[in-house]
């Protein structure tokens, strides 16, 4: 599977979102989708880090795509493709066609630990009875989504929005997210215990140690260890 590398799923959603202004207000549903995302920034972390087993993820709005094809959608294997032939058997350069976008997208694009199930149908149900609200004040300027109502229709209507992922980046080691997290955690607090401890002597350093792996608990996967969606110390 394309959206599939080893645990890890690769989700590329393109949802189009509404034309025109918001009722009662001078402000287009797209670049009110855009200000509500920036506020994001300003909060003390993403939204996306309440929604379990998110290793990466990335919101935007795509306003238009300019392509030029050729006329018919063809494409050329050779530059002298673009040259169709015509009635007296040469070939006459054609100027390429220029297409737009009918809408502009909300674009979505996650990796998460989806396990050896391979389908992204948990993880969508988990982030919206994780963060349902705040899913809703976004997708609620696209065209679809007055049907979501719940986490089926909401994984419903995500899969029919769906691109196929062929090339993403894997930001795991291919383990759930808390093990990564654990493991983040220790090597962090092992790397301040060497620098706060170095020169010690033998005995002294061993006693140190054993009151560090006792502090960090390297056996118990959820506590202590760092918070999803943490990115400074």
């Amino acid at each position: 599977m394309a959206n599939v590398f080893g645990n890890a799923y690769g989700l590329t959603v393109l949802s189009p979102i509404r034309n025109g202004l918001v009722a009662g207000r001078e402000i287009s549903h797209a670049d009110l989708v855009r200000d509500l995302l920036q506020s994001w920034n300003q909060e003390f972390n993403s939204p996306m880090a309440l929604v379990p087993e998110t290793y990466l993820c990335r919101f935007f709005v795509l306003d238009d795509v300019v392509t030029e094809s050729l006329p018919g959608g063809s494409a050329p294997d050779t530059w002298s493709d673009y040259l169709p032939v015509v009635p007296d058997g040469l070939r006459r350069s054609v100027m390429p066609v220029e297409e737009h976008l009918q809408s502009a997208y909300l674009v979505f694009t996650t990796n998460f630990y989806c396990g050896p199930s391979g389908e992204p149908d948990a993880y969508l149900r988990g982030m919206w009875e994780a963060i349902n609200q705040r899913i809703r004040e976004v997708w609620q300027h696209c065209y679809g989504f007055e049907r979501v109502q719940d986490a089926r229709s909401f994984t419903a209507y995500i899969r029919e929005c769906q691109l196929k992922t062929s090339l993403f980046f894997v930001g795991s080691n291919d383990l759930p997210l808390a093990e990564q997290l654990k493991a983040l955690y220790l090597k962090q607090e092992f790397a301040r215990f060497a620098t706060a401890h170095q020169g010690l002597p033998a005995a002294e350093l061993r006693a140190r140690y054993r009151e560090f792996m006792h502090r960090v608990q390297a056996e118990h996967v959820q506590s202590p260890t760092w918070a999803p969606g943490q990115y400074r110390l």
